[in-house]
């Protein structure tokens, strides 16, 4: 996440080149149009990431071991967001005609996963 995702967000004089390294890594491996040619839609969800889920994780990190009870409506949230947004993007992938379905499986290895991960941190969510 910190370093393909938001990595357009540090400022380039702080910005270690490790991170330009592996975002190039993943753009030029995975034919990511996400992150090469950004729709506006997909720039709110960075921001979403950055504002939302960055800080609820180092949040619930400690509310889970706390046994705080927030944590289920938190969590609640966080995999509609998850669910949400992932989905998106996993439907408008899947209408890039230029894209084989090789290609698209490849992209699937590393979203769909995520649905995977807003099942886990709310069962609920998909009964």
């Amino acid at each position: 996440m910190f370093c393909v995702d938001l990595a357009p967000f540090y400022p380039d004089s702080i910005r270690p080149e490790f991170m330009n390294r592996i975002r190039t890594f993943y753009i030029e491996t995975y034919h990511d149009r996400f992150f090469s040619h950004p729709p506006a839609w997909f720039t709110m969800y960075l921001w979403l990431e950055l504002l939302y889920h960055v800080p609820l994780s180092f949040w619930a990190v400690g509310a889970l071991l706390r046994g705080d009870p927030k944590v289920p409506a938190h969590l609640l949230v966080f995999a509609v967001q998850t669910a949400l947004t992932t989905s998106t993007c996993i439907a408008d992938y899947l209408s890039w005609s230029e894209y084989s379905n090789a290609e698209k499986i490849e992209l699937g290895k590393l979203y769909v996963p995520y649905l995977a991960l807003c099942k886990l941190s709310h069962p609920a969510l998909f009964i």
